[in-house]
């Protein structure tokens, strides 16, 4: 069972009362193990977990959250996510398939927060649209993606992002791609605590067949280097300036490493994968060993990509 702590667990009748008001039963989880919500099937129950439709339904939840103390969070797919043993107290808030409609108008292709970004790339090929191959195979939301601005194969968000609809304060605003500051694997949503609800993002008119040419020999390469076919959160660190994590990690003697489920992936050094059963906890012991062994071995500190929540 889910120890709960602070004010407003006494209340959590009332807020699950509250976002059932206007929602319906299966989108309001109650004891929801974040293990199926998460890319590396790991974490313990949140205590609500509400999947909303709209941004007005996501706004009167976060307005109910303060008002009854709730602590909240909000998510995307959870696929840079790792969520401790214990779980996460509070709402979790997370944007997806409810909210992930599409659409194109000439070279604008606009999306909700909860699109996946292999459905985003798809859209742009099928409308003849360049601009989002290196995406395809990145396992995230757009959500989450323009937060982290998410890159693969020498491309970036920040390359496409036209603007987002972002919430701040309660209030939703659209603001250009410049205002948000996008950085390496980080951007002014995550520093300043905003949440987007929608991107639009500019292309340029390409060739259909070329562009799924592309997006399949991306997906070939992925297929051999990345381990794809076990759970994981994609790349477990940051780029260090100059370097590459995977080859740091493979070079401090770790390819394979394991602690208890959780395992340096044998197929690139770069991904912590689960074997099978893998806690939470295992990961982040895990984690800190490659952290130490590559600083004593190559004088490097590397910093976690993977977003960790929760408690023990």
């Amino acid at each position: 069972m889910t120890t709960r702590t602070g004010a407003w667990e006494n209340r959590m009748e009332e807020l699950i009362e509250r976002l059932r008001g206007f929602a319906p039963a299966e989108r309001v989880l109650v004891d929801e193990p974040m293990s199926r919500h998460t890319t590396f099937r790991i974490g313990g129950p949140a205590d609500v977990l509400f999947l909303p439709a709209s941004a007005e339904e996501l706004i009167t939840a976060l307005r109910a959250a303060r008002e009854l103390g709730a602590p909240c969070f909000v998510m995307g797919n959870g696929s840079n996510l790792l969520v401790r043993d214990g779980g996460v107290r509070g709402l979790v808030i997370e944007l997806g398939e409810p909210m992930s409609a599409v659409t194109v108008r000439g070279t604008t292709l606009r999306a909700q927060a909860g699109a996946s970004l292999a459905r985003l790339s798809r859209e742009a090929q099928q409308a003849s649209l360049a601009g989002l191959v290196f995406a395809s195979g990145i396992p995230g939301s757009v959500g989450g993606a323009v937060a982290m601005n998410a890159g693969a194969y020498g491309g970036e968000i920040r390359d496409v992002l036209a603007r987002a609809l972002v919430l701040e304060g309660g209030e939703a605003a659209w603001r250009p791609a410049q205002a948000l500051n996008l950085s390496y694997r980080d951007s002014d949503v995550l520093r300043k605590g905003l949440i987007v609800l929608e991107a639009e993002f500019e292309l340029a008119p390409g060739d259909c067949n070329a562009l799924l040419a592309d997006m399949n020999e991306l997906a070939r390469r992925r297929r051999e280097k990345q381990p794809l076919s076990l759970p994981s959160a994609g790349s477990t660190f940051k780029r260090p300036e100059g370097r590459f994590a995977g080859a740091l990690i493979q070079e401090a003697g770790l390819k394979g490493y394991r602690v208890g489920g959780a395992q340096v992936s044998e197929l690139h050094a770069g991904f912590v994968v689960n074997r099978g059963g893998a806690t939470a906890r295992d990961v982040l012991r895990l984690i800190a060993d490659v952290q130490a062994r590559v600083r004593e071995n190559a004088g490097v500190t590397l910093e976690p990509e993977v977003r960790i929540i929760g408690e023990d």
